[in-house]
């Protein structure tokens, strides 16, 4: 695997163990840093494809735990927990 690849990877793994409260107080920390005036538009944008990596990360989290809380009842069908 090349060392670009494996940073990615790591960077990745990071993100995905950060709290769900931790990644929304980074969206946060981001939309705040986007209302500022003194941001060019490069900044901007990678702050902005930043956040919807982590507004990503956090509806997979919550998925995740919805899905969790499903169960199967004695007749197959899915209810929640």
């Amino acid at each position: 695997m090349s060392e670009e690849k494996k940073k990615t990877d790591q960077g990745n793994e990071e993100n995905k163990e950060n709290s769900l409260e931790q990644n929304f107080a980074e969206i946060e920390e981001i939309i705040k840093n986007l209302e500022s005036d003194e941001m060019d538009l490069d900044t901007s944008f990678a702050l902005y494809e930043s956040g919807m990596k982590k507004l990503k990360l956090c509806n997979e989290a919550i998925d995740k735990v919805e899905k969790k809380m499903l169960v199967l009842n004695e007749q197959g069908e899915l209810e929640e927990f």
